[in-house]
Parts: structure tokens; C-alpha cells; sequence
């Protein structure tokens, strides 16, 4: 666990806003970013320096481990702001357990949960106006954690620096998603990394779904490294599977990310008595169904893009069209995520966070 000297958050407020200059109506995901960010060094086994700072650019050597071994973690929120002005995140003790268990994972001290807490607060507190209410709009947070020690020695990092930057954003996918079922590459293995929100994992898909994306799809769905039989994830979603009034998802493994939004929209339907099976799901299971209709829905979950239906998937050079899904489930619980999310509903789980001054 590593430790903290118990430092106060030292507060630098920027002497001019940016927001002015930002187009609220036309964002590009993550392009733009607030006025401040939270940053803090590991150094001498302990966390220190704490400090929330101006946005902006960081001095670091050529030879930080992080550029050379990878050695870098990140999570993905999302701040909202209800009618009244108030902000809410949902969920943020699964990021924060969910960035230490990636931590361990790639030899990185874990970031103290107090800390993390007290960072988030006083960051989006400072930064509030950049929240701006409405479905659909939302400020993602991106906490990070990158090796800093300089050299070139194959070994893990004796330095680290956390921090966290905030960015307005609209809807990830403003419609529906065409996908192909991947042949050949995969995401992940058994014994690997992919159940941790690992840079390093992102960066390898990027090349397959540059592929897939020359071939008309937005995204790739990754199939088990040993076979290529089993339906694991998209890039960025967690996906679902309704065959008939089932709905199926893949478990969780050392190849699969543990997904928030995947996780709640489980719970939701096992409130709302939709029946749902955690189990592993054979491509011809799926190709099977696409042909005798039983197949109604495919649809992704994930923080980014929150609920994202697929109209289409491809597979051995067949597309295979999926009906329309106004009135189904990804709608249903797309809804209910985000009535909670916006704090336009009862939240009987518990999800939702306050950030309070």
C-alpha cells in the first residue's frame, strides 16, 4: 500500500479562466481541459507534495520509466450536474479501488483512498462551472498514475507521479455502432494485464481497430486469445448480448476489465426482473441467433460512452443487421443509469456521490 506523509492539498488557482473560450455546443471528447488539475509524487516510499495547480504542461526526462517500460494506469468518471446546480459522481470508490488493483498489477505503489477523495472534492469544486447540467453533458475525470524515475534499467520505477484533469464533454457515440468480431488479434491473454486499465492495453488496440475501421466499423469485439471463440469486449464498452428476453454478458477474468457501468447495469436488471446470465458466449451461439432472429440487441457500457446500442456486427466477411432498439433494453437502462447519474430518480443503491465544498 503506499504510504502518505499527510500533507494538505496546496491550492494554486489560475489568475484566468478559460471557459469563456470553450464551445460548449461542439466539444470533441477530450480535447479540452478545465482550468486545474491535482497532482502528486511518489518519492522515498511515500506520496507527497500534493498540490492542485493551473492546467498545463509537465517538465519530465527523456528517460522517465514510464516512456521506456510502460509503466502507467488510469481510470475514466464522469462529474454531473443536476437541475439545482448540485454535482454528483457516480460510483467513484469502484474507480478508486479499481485504480489501485491496476496499480499492483503493473508495480505501482496503490494512491491512499483519503487522498483520492480529497483531490476529487477540492478539484471539482474549484472547477464546478466546467460541469454544465443538461443529459448528455458531463465533465470526465481522468485520473492517471505514470512512472517518473529517470533511466533506462529494466525494473520498476522507484518514482511515480498521480494526478487527475478534468474534461467537458458530450456524448461519446451521438448514434449507433457498427462492430466486427475480431479473427486474429487479440486484446489480452490469460496471465496479462487486460483486467487493469493498463496504458499499454489501449495502445495495442489501436492498430486491429484501425484496420477494422477501414473496413467501415467503429469498433473491434475481442474473442478469447486461445481460440478466438468466445465473445469478450469492445475497445471501450463492455458488452451485452439480448438473445430473445435474455439478457448475456461475459464475466469478468484476467482478460476482461471489471466495468462500473457493466456491474450497474447488471444490478439493474436484476431489480427490474430481467432475466440475465454471467456466463461466456460462443461466437456461433451469436452468429446462430443473428440468423434465427432470436438475437435482438447488442449493446455497449461503459463510462465513456454509457449505454451504446450496436446496429450491425461483422464476422468472416458477413454483416449481420440487428433491428431497431428505440424501445429496448439498452434504452431502458440507459435511462435509468442516467436518471441516477443526474440525480432525476431515487437512487436505491447508493451510487450516487455528492461533491460537497
Amino acid at each position: 500500500m503506499g504510504n502518505t506523509n499527510q500533507e494538505q492539498i496546496k491550492v494554486q488557482k489560475t489568475s484566468k479562466t478559460k471557459i469563456n473560450d470553450i464551445d460548449f455546443e461542439n466539444l470533441v471528447f477530450g480535447k479540452d481541459f478545465s482550468d486545474h488539475m491535482f497532482e502528486c509524487d511518489f518519492k522515498n516510499g511515500s506520496w507527497e507534495n500534493p498540490i492542485i495547480r493551473p492546467y498545463g504542461d509537465l517538465t519530465i526526462s527523456p528517460s522517465a520509466k514510464v516512456f521506456h517500460y510502460g509503466q502507467a494506469v488510469f481510470e475514466g468518471m464522469k462529474a454531473y450536474k443536476d437541475d439545482q446546480g448540485k454535482v454528483f459522481l457516480f460510483r467513484p470508490d469502484e474507480n478508486q479501488i479499481r485504480i489501485n488493483k491496476s496499480s499492483v498489477r503493473m508495480a505501482i505503489p496503490e494512491f491512499p483512498k483519503e487522498l483520492f477523495f480529497e483531490a476529487l472534492n477540492k478539484l471539482l469544486n474549484l472547477d464546478k462551472d466546467w460541469v454544465k447540467p443538461g443529459i448528455g453533458n458531463s465533465l470526465y475525470i481522468r485520473p492517471f498514475v505514470i512512472a517518473t524515475q529517470p533511466g533506462v534499467s529494466a525494473s520498476p520505477s522507484d518514482e511515480y507521479k498521480f494526478m487527475i484533469i478534468l474534461s467537458p464533454v458530450n456524448v461519446y457515440y451521438t448514434g449507433d455502432v457498427k462492430v466486427e468480431i475480431a479473427e486474429h488479434y487479440s486484446r489480452a491473454a490469460d496471465g496479462g494485464a487486460g483486467a487493469a486499465k493498463a496504458a499499454g492495453n489501449y495502445g495495442a488496440q489501436f492498430y486491429p481497430t484501425h484496420l477494422a475501421k477501414e473496413r467501415g466499423f467503429d469498433q473491434v469485439i475481442w474473442t478469447d486469445a486461445n481460440e478466438h471463440k468466445y465473445m469478450e469486449e469492445a475497445g471501450t464498452m463492455n458488452l451485452f448480448f439480448r438473445i430473445n428476453d435474455t439478457l448475456i454478458t461475459a464475466p469478468t477474468s484476467e482478460r476482461i476489465l471489471d466495468g462500473i457501468t457493466r456491474k450497474s447495469i447488471i444490478e439493474l436488471a436484476k431489480r427490474d426482473g430481467v432475466q440475465i446470465e454471467v456466463r461466456p458466449i460462443e461466437v456461433s451461439e451469436l452468429i446462430e441467433a443473428a440468423k434465427d432472429g432470436s438475437l435482438k440487441e447488442i449493446f455497449g457500457a461503459g463510462t465513456a460512452a454509457v449505454v451504446s446500442p450496436v446496429n450491425a456486427f461483422g464476422y468472416k466477411n458477413v454483416i449481420y443487421n440487428l433491428p431497431p432498439t428505440a424501445s429496448g433494453f439498452s434504452a431502458k437502462f440507459k435511462k435509468e443509469l442516467t436518471d441516477i447519474q443526474y440525480n432525476r430518480s431515487e437512487d436505491t443503491f447508493g451510487w450516487r456521490y455528492e461533491v460537497v465544498d
